[in-house]
């Protein structure tokens, strides 16, 4: 042990911190994300900015931030298959 002895409430209290520590970290993660595509998808899709998106163009930021996302989820659910193996 570390020398410090908490009470329940204490404990419960930094659990609390804890999760709310990591709810942020999930947002903030999740704000990068949304910024990378949206970064990596202009590059791709949009030639020259005007009042509004051509077709053409709607369907390639469409595309685009759909196959970003199936690829992160896919990511994602290997490394949680990887970390649970791994667990037990």
């Amino acid at each position: 042990m570390d020398g410090y002895d908490f009470n329940s409430s204490e404990k419960a209290e930094a659990s609390e911190l804890q999760r709310m520590i990591a709810v942020e970290q999930q947002k903030a993660q999740f704000q990068a994300q949304v910024h990378n595509f949206t970064d990596v998808c202009w590059d791709k899709c949009v030639d020259s900015p005007g009042s509004k998106l051509d077709s053409r163009t709607e369907t390639c930021l469409v595309n685009c931030v759909e196959r970003f996302i199936d690829t992160t989820l896919s990511i994602t659910n290997r490394f949680t298959q990887m970390v649970q193996k791994g667990v037990h």
